[in-house]
Parts: C-alpha cells; sequence; structure tokens
C-alpha cells in the first residue's frame, strides 16, 4: 500500500511541474497584465505544493511552515497587483 502512495507522490509531482511550465509559458505570452497575474499565481500554488510534497518526502516538518509564509506572501502579492491594476491602489 505504502508503494501506491509514493507512485501517486510521483505523479503529482510531475503533474504539479507541468503546470509550472504550462504557467510559464501563459506569463510569457499572456497578451494582458490580468493574463500574467493569474499565471503567476498558479506558478506560486504549484510551488507550494512542491514544497510540501519535499517536506512530505524528507520528513521535515519546518518546510510546511516555509510553504505558509510562501503562501501568505503570495497571496498578499496578488491582491496588491489586482489593486493596482484595478486602479485603487
Amino acid at each position: 500500500m505504502v508503494e501506491y502512495a509514493y507512485i501517486i507522490f510521483d505523479i503529482a509531482y510531475y503533474i504539479s511541474l507541468i503546470a509550472i511550465l504550462l504557467s510559464f509559458i501563459r506569463f510569457y505570452l499572456g497578451p494582458t497584465a490580468a493574463d500574467r497575474v493569474v499565471a503567476l499565481d498558479v506558478i506560486t500554488i504549484c510551488g507550494i505544493n512542491l514544497i510540501i510534497q519535499i517536506a512530505m518526502r524528507a520528513g521535515r516538518i519546518v518546510y510546511v511552515d516555509v510553504a505558509l509564509v510562501y503562501a501568505l506572501l503570495s497571496f498578499l502579492g496578488v491582491i496588491s497587483v489586482a489593486r493596482y491594476l484595478e486602479g485603487g491602489l
């Protein structure tokens, strides 16, 4: 049963890497600033996912704290950019 869990984690890891690659393409090609902001948000969410997976693999709980701080900073960054694009900042 544990062997299946590692296979599922590996599949999720590679799906996250593919999502980051596709988001980088959207970030580079995005015709509007909103497209780029959404792509950057997806990149940060997948990055958080990768940090959590590394924490699970390594058995280090401190990485979960790093991922939490990264998520909070990402959220604040997306909100501030959205307010700037809206004209409210």
